[in-house]
This record gives C-alpha cells, structure tokens and sequence, in this order.
C-alpha cells in the first residue's frame, strides 16, 4: 500500500470546489476519468456525505457488472476536509469487507481544501495498493483537471 498525494490549484471559491467535488451530478462527472459510469450511493440523497455515514462509489465493468468500493465518511468539516474509510469492494451486489481482496483495498481517501484570495488549493491523499500506483498516477491528475474546468466554468 502506497499513500499518494495529488494537489490542484482551482480558481473558484471553497465553497464551489467543495460542492462540486462531492455533488451528486458533478461528481459523476469528474470521476468519469476513472470509470465513465462512476457514481456514488448513499451518503443521502444531496451528497452531504455526513460523518458515519456508509458510501458506496459504483460504476460498471465492461461487461455491465456493478463493480466499486465500499466506504464510511470519516469526518467531513464542510469546505475544510473530507475523509473517507474504504473498507472493502462492491463485487456486483456483494459487499466483501473480509479476507484478502477486500485487505488489498482498504485504507483512506482524504480532500482537503484551502482558500486563497478566491481560488482554492485541493489535496488529495489517497491509500493506493501496489497494482494500482500507475494507473493512480496517470489517472488522478486527470480527474482534478476535469474537477478545475468543472468549477471554474461556473
């Protein structure tokens, strides 16, 4: 398990990064980087993503399978930080939070967020298990730009 760290600079207040990164359609959009079919179930109906509250981010497979991970918000200090606990893999409608595969994919994702002077500086760190570091590194940079010209367009 590797921690990865990625930062952008967004021209756009706090309070519009925040909300976009975490809204329910915006968020569909900048994860499209990852998986085109990305999209998160749980956290409420608004994507709040309340403290406690169990998050489920799912997209399909190539062969239209439910496929993602299955994650608790840590904390969440609206426009601060965001920390989410992955805890296992969503393997078509199993939850698998025990054994081997779900180990390989355990760990944290954590946003946080600083203003300056009306843009804001997003950081990411990220638990990445060891197949995934390039793709990682390739792919998250990607997924800021698209989050920054989803923003900044606004």
């Amino acid at each position: 398990m590797e921690r990865m760290q990625f930062t952008t600079s967004i021209n756009a207040p706090v309070a519009t990064v925040y909300d976009k990164m975490i809204g329910k359609e915006t968020f569909k959009q900048w994860t499209s980087v990852f998986n085109p079919s990305s999209d998160y179930e749980g956290g409420d109906m608004e994507g709040t993503w309340q403290k406690g509250a169990k998050v489920l981010f799912v997209g399909t497979d190539k062969k239209g399978k439910r496929e993602g991970m299955v994650g608790y918000i840590r904390e969440n200090i609206p426009n601060r930080y965001i920390s989410i606990e992955y805890v296992g893999i969503l393997d078509g409608e199993n939850e698998i939070t025990e054994g081997p595969v779900a180990e390989d994919w355990q760990g944290f994702e954590n946003y946080t967020f600083e203003g300056h002077n009306g843009s804001t500086t997003v950081t990411v760190d990220i638990d990445v298990n060891d197949q995934m570091v390039e793709y990682f590194r390739n792919t998250y940079p990607k997924a800021l730009k698209k989050l920054r010209e989803i923003c900044e367009r606004n």
